[in-house]
């Protein structure tokens, strides 16, 4: 009896059954991202967008970001937790749209593994999903691709990019800025997705498993430090919004630390200097930089150490920002105020992400306890 034949490429480790069957389950949460501008359905060669709501713009113009999630996916494969990287990666793309003003109108996903494991796809795309639907974007198109023998079988890494839209006369950005402006910090949800090499290396010197239980957190280790990346979407485009001009430039607090990130946004000239002891780190920052034996101070050019974003605000819309932050659940405090002209002496951060932008440095030494 002759021998059934044999596909060549699952001998050579692609399963596109197993693709298929991940489509199959990820198709009802990526649909219930779609509103009437979303045309066809999942599955197609190309996501389709209806542009024809740009019409009311009197000048609209197009917002692009990409990014992933860095390493923080190996803490979610060593735990087998692949639900809330997704909304990583929405936070890490969508709201860097949100910096200019933009809001967000459609997104797409890539996720590379070594091999399909189609509920943890399905977990993954859900993840991205549901963060689409919070930050009032449409999920359209996205590629799963299965890489064996360049990726392990466990392995995957997750990536995305987003398309927005701002008129032109509403762009934020250092050009707004003015001189005695405040800056408001925005509370982060821990880590977010930024300095993850560094943790996995404290973690790792240190003997911790991630299925070890952590103490000081309630919960596992793997579980603490996969806490989700706080979403600014909306909050921050209703108060740009609220507030009628008064925001003037806003920065999200990623990779490089709160002074590299808050200096992007300031114009050349200005400087501000961002007072620690308006806030504690939370618990998790603490936590590591015990373990590692180091300071907080030392790790403010990888994590965000609690701020997740500051926004640039007109000093007399001051109070009316911060509370339209706390009303949407998300702790706001100033840290300081933007001067021009001749700056304090000593050094500060400028130039980050190749932007010649403004002065900043962080003073004082933080609080103790909370806020």
């Amino acid at each position: 009896m002759a021998a059934s034949p044999t596909n060549p490429y699952s001998e050579a480790g692609v399963d596109t059954a197993a693709g298929d069957l991940a489509v199959e389950l990820m198709k009802s949460s990526v649909r219930a991202t779609h509103g009437p501008e979303v045309l066809g359905g999942v599955g197609g060669f190309a996501g389709l967008f209806d542009a024809s709501a740009l019409r009311d713009f009197r000048r609209p113009l197009l917002a692009t970001s990409t990014d992933g999630v860095g390493t923080k996916v190996a803490i979610a494969q060593a735990i087998d937790k692949h639900d809330t990287i997704g909304q990583d990666l929405v936070g890490m793309v969508v709201d860097d749209i949100v910096v200019v003003g933009a809001k967000p109108l459609f997104m797409t996903d890539y996720i590379a593994c070594g091999k399909v494991f189609p509920q943890r796809i399905a977990d993954i795309v859900r993840g991205i999903a549901e963060a689409c639907t919070a930050t009032g974007t449409a999920l359209i198109g996205g590629e799963t691709a299965e890489h064996p023998g360049l990726l392990g079988p466990r392995d995957y890494d997750v990536a995305g990019a987003a398309t927005g839209v701002v008129e032109a006369d509403g762009i934020l950005g250092a050009d707004r800025v003015q001189d005695g402006d405040v800056v408001i910090a925005v509370e982060s949800s821990g880590l977010h997705s930024n300095g993850y090499s560094l943790v996995r290396h404290i973690v790792t010197n240190a003997g911790i498993g991630y299925g070890d239980n952590a103490a000081d957190f309630g919960r596992t280790w793997g579980e603490a430090l996969l806490e989700p990346t706080r979403l600014y979407t909306l909050p921050l485009l209703r108060l740009i919004e609220q507030l009628g001009g008064g925001v003037h430039s806003l920065s999200h607090v990623t990779g490089g630390g709160i002074a590299a990130n808050l200096a992007r946004v300031l114009p050349q000239g200005s400087w501000a200097e961002v007072d620690r002891s308006t806030w504690s780190p939370s618990p998790v920052f603490r936590v590591l930089s015990d373990i590692a034996g180091s300071t907080l101070e030392s790790a403010e050019g990888t994590w965000n150490l609690g701020i997740g974003f500051l926004a640039i605000i007109a000093a007399d819309k001051k109070d009316a920002a911060i509370a339209a932050l706390a009303a949407e659940g998300m702790p706001a405090w100033q840290v300081g105020t933007v001067g021009f002209g001749a700056r304090p002496s000593g050094e500060f951060e400028q130039g980050a992400k190749g932007v010649d932008g403004g002065a900043v440095r962080l003073v004082g030494a933080y609080a103790d306890g909370a806020k």
